[in-house]
């Protein structure tokens, strides 16, 4: 299957046929919480109000699909963070969702992000913001010592 039918076989699942689909994100914009090649995230249909924390698929302006966490709502547009970044991100559409993460597989282990576990993790790490690289160099250096 090439990129754009990939693009739009997403796209249909989630927002045509109103289903979930479970992907493996590739990139590391999301460690620790998704490591690539590991982990999957299960993305269903949005039919919520966008909340701060939630994870959300989008898709860049470029084309490019992002799984990155929402920082803020502001005026009716988003602003984005991936778990292991800095650098917020947007304003974004409303309209470039195509889903939310509704759980995520770690380790071959299903998790809900009802998970009061989850829940307590990202608005911790939400608050480390200004500290998010050097722990995330830390808990690599530590990995890569093992």
């Amino acid at each position: 299957m090439d990129d754009a039918q990939n693009k739009m076989k997403i796209e249909e699942i989630l927002i045509k046929n109103q289903n979930s689909v479970q992907l493996h994100p590739i990139g590391y914009s999301m460690y620790p919480l998704i490591v690539p090649e590991r982990d999957e995230v299960i993305i269903s249909p949005l039919k919520k109000k966008i909340r701060r924390g939630d994870v959300l698929l989008f898709r860049r302006k470029s084309g490019k699909l992002v799984l990155h966490r929402v920082i803020k709502v502001k005026e009716s547009k988003l602003y984005f963070v991936g778990d292991n970044q800095t650098e917020i991100e947007g304003p974004i559409d409303p309209s470039q969702v195509l889903g939310i993460m509704s759980s995520f597989i770690h380790k071959k282990t299903k998790y809900s992000v009802s998970n009061p576990l989850y829940f307590l993790s990202w608005q911790i790490w939400l608050i480390l913001l200004p500290l998010r690289k050097p722990i995330s160099l830390f808990i690599h250096k530590i990995r890569t010592q093992k």
